[in-house]
């Protein structure tokens, strides 16, 4: 069966009444609890889906970026930081390469990895490694040494995590979410999505987000099937855990940043970012979230410790920033221009004086 198309639904929210929300709210999630829990569960050919969200195209560079900008061998499509060895790691746009940079020198040093097969997305593994999601395995980059070890999985994969004790997470092109041991072994599988294409945790709760229904699915512990699912407006793009539960992604389509809570899934927050927010990264030092706005070449962050995101800071960057991630360590941001050859750093303390 095929997919049937969403129609363009990428224009300006309209306001309604608290109660008019609410009940609307309510409604919807009626109809995903029934879509998603029942046993008459809808296969993925049985769902209306829509192309993925993209970043918008950033203009050209109108303001000096906040921080200092260091060369980069390539652009950077993903960006992801290792806790174990400071290192950060960078994608570059054909998926075959990453850079490892080194921040605890300046400039940072960089060292070139040739991945076997063209990479989909990065994450942070255990301390010390750097995980890529490619067609037909997961691989672990050792962040000190480069080295390379490949963990052969059936299927395309659009996204992987790491829990703390090694337990691998992968989510594949066509919908289903794998947990593995440490060896590969496939020991759960979930199906049920469109696509499986960023994984958050929330302790052992998983948050799968489906761009091509800009769904957001809640997976608890040992369950073989789907548990709750909520829309997450109108073309969610990319998602981020936060302690407490708390599970934030970005809408680029609408502007907005969206703040769930998971165990039950719910949607507790809807704010307006505005200016195409796409890349995300979380702050544990400052309980801070930071978005990447592609529109306006901006980065900008929230405070999460109210019960409305509020603004802590926006700063200008690199062109076409697609990639962001934070130095747990320091708190420092570093923010990968998808066009250009650059990595720019913010200090935490720099970020301090602005306010």
């Amino acid at each position: 069966m095929q997919h049937r198309s969403f129609p363009d639904t990428a224009q300006p929210v309209r306001r309604r009444s608290p109660r008019a929300t609410v009940a609307a709210t309510l409604f919807a999630a009626a109809v995903l609890l029934t879509g998603c829990t029942g046993d008459s569960q809808p296969g993925p050919g049985d769902v209306p889906t829509r192309e993925p969200a993209q970043p918008a195209v950033s203009p050209p560079v109108t303001a000096t970026p906040a921080g200092q900008v260091y060369p980069a061998p390539a652009p950077l499509t993903a960006l992801v930081g290792d806790p174990g060895s400071g290192n950060l790691a960078g994608l570059h746009p054909d998926g075959t390469t990453l850079t490892v940079f080194t921040p605890a020198t300046d400039p940072p040093t960089t060292h070139e990895v040739r991945l076997p097969a063209p990479a989909a997305t990065i994450a942070t593994g255990t301390p010390g490694e750097i995980l890529a999601a490619t067609d037909g395995a997961i691989l672990r980059i050792d962040a000190a040494t480069r080295a390379v070890t490949r963990i052969p999985v059936d299927g395309t994969l659009h996204s992987v995590r790491s829990r703390p004790d090694g337990t691998l997470i992968a989510g594949t092109a066509d919908g289903r979410v794998l947990i593995l041991d440490r060896t590969g072994e496939i020991r759960q599988t979930v199906s049920g999505l469109v696509s499986a294409d960023a994984i958050a945790l929330t302790g052992d709760t998983l948050a799968v987000l489906d761009r091509r229904q800009t769904l957001l699915t809640e997976i608890t512990p040992g369950s073989e099937r789907l548990g709750l699912a909520l829309r997450a407006g109108f073309g969610a793009a990319n998602v981020v855990e936060a302690p407490y539960d708390r599970v934030v992604v970005t809408d680029p389509d609408s502007g907005q940043l969206l703040v769930f809570t998971t165990d039950p899934l719910v949607l507790r927050q809807r704010y307006p970012v505005r200016s195409s927010p796409y890349a995300l990264t979380y702050d544990r030092r400052s309980d801070t979230v930071w978005a990447t706005c592609t529109q306006s070449n901006e980065i900008v962050g929230y405070d999460l410790s109210t019960g409305t995101p509020r603004e802590m800071g926006r700063y200008p960057t690199v062109r076409q920033p697609n990639a962001v991630t934070v130095d747990d360590a320091t708190g420092d941001l570093y923010i990968g221009s998808a066009t250009e050859p650059g990595l720019q750093r913010i200090p935490a303390d720099q970020r301090k004086r602005g306010q």
